[in-house]
């Protein structure tokens, strides 16, 4: 297990999803801190982001936030963001997230969470890094992304196996037995 390990969270910045996403997420956050993780996150001061920052800095952790000019200018960066690692872009950030994590995961989201997902994976399957990639499958929100992977895979469109290079996890327990 690294100590002081950075963790990578993508998710979602909207507030209009499943409460229980919010519940899970707040979960997450606190776990992160009290194993001694620093999250880091896109810092948006809305939907999961914000709920992530908020547990973890609660439960006395440390949140590193990859903030594009743009969410600055507009006044959308957390106030739960202890260490601001600004961007231009968001290539610019995913490529930061990356060299910045020792682990990813990826929460419920939607296009934003999808391209870092892939970016993460497709990095990993040419060799960038060996980095554990997670979709934290809260409520089965992966399973049509789950069996599409699995119905390229079959079709022959992807090399090798993507199970090996993106893990999936129903629960925090099954989180942690990957990335130790």
């Amino acid at each position: 297990m690294i100590t002081n390990m950075k963790i990578c969270v993508f998710c979602s910045a909207n507030q209009q999803i499943d409460n229980e996403f919010f519940t899970m997420t707040e979960e997450l956050g606190t776990w992160a801190a009290k194993n001694g993780y620093s999250i880091v996150y896109g810092g948006v001061n809305q939907g999961l982001m914000e709920c992530l920052g908020k547990a973890t800095k609660e439960a006395g952790g440390r949140t590193i936030g990859m903030i594009p000019m743009i969410v600055e200018k507009s006044g959308r960066m957390s106030d739960y963001v202890d260490i601001e690692i600004p961007c231009d872009n968001l290539t610019d950030r995913k490529q930061l997230m990356m060299d910045q994590s020792d682990a990813f995961i990826a929460l419920p989201g939607g296009i934003g969470t999808m391209d870092e997902v892939f970016t993460v994976a497709a990095s990993a399957t040419i060799g960038y890094h060996d980095k554990p990639l997670i979709l934290y499958n809260m409520k089965g929100f992966w399973n049509p992304l789950i069996a599409m992977l699995d119905e390229l895979q079959d079709k022959g469109l992807i090399r090798g196996n993507w199970r090996d290079i993106i893990k999936t996890a129903d629960s925090i327990e099954e989180i942690s037995q990957i990335i130790s």
